[in-house]
């Protein structure tokens, strides 16, 4: 298995690079950093993920190994490959998509192509712990822009977070504006 690469760029098309290696080019499908230093002619030393199916050999890149052992372990969880992990990296940096992942920050990850609410959920369950995550997790799109009005609404009435969302639950089936369901949740909570 490749782990490591030294070369000159010798081609960049789309979002991998041809790394001259002492004459020999490899492939590299590459993180947006190293893209964003991948003019022809320049040294890269890349941190290399190698990827073997029966019918290709793929190799990933990264400029820190930190990237790469955070790229392991995304597609470590089930259902999401190595192209959905290197998507996740062209959306943020590694720092960007730890704090997603500590602060349970579904929409970052549902704002990569080809990832939906469900692997997005997945991604932040299974890697919470690692990154020392201690925040809630909105597993159920209580983080929406409407629902986060409503819980402060409620909140300025005096009630706590988790009140305001076993409210939201209850009223989650009507339709309205932000002030009706507001008016529907403290119904609700005065009971």
């Amino acid at each position: 298995m490749i782990g490591f690469l030294k070369g000159e760029v010798f081609l960049r098309e789309g979002n991998s690079i041809i790394l001259d290696v002492k004459g020999v080019g490899y492939k590299v499908l590459a993180a947006s950093d190293v893209l964003a230093r991948a003019n022809k002619g320049v040294s890269l030393e890349l941190f290399i993920y190698t990827h073997v199916r029966e019918d290709n050999i793929s190799l990933f890149g990264f400029l820190e190994s930190l990237d790469l052992k955070l790229f392991e372990n995304l597609i470590g969880i089930s259902g999401i490959g190595p192209k959905t992990a290197m998507a996740i990296f062209s959306t943020g940096t590694r720092n960007t998509i730890t704090n997603a992942i500590i602060k349970g920050d579904v929409d970052f990850f549902t704002s990569v192509p080809r990832l939906g609410h469900k692997n997005a959920q997945k991604i932040i369950i299974e890697l919470k712990n690692k990154f020392g995550g201690d925040g809630e997790i909105d597993l159920l799109g209580y983080d929406s822009k409407d629902n986060k009005e409503i819980i402060s609404g409620l909140e300025s009435f005096g009630f706590s977070k988790k009140e305001a969302i076993n409210a939201i639950r209850e009223i989650d089936k009507k339709d309205g504006s932000v002030e009706e369901k507001i008016r529907l949740a403290l119904k609700f909570l005065g009971r």
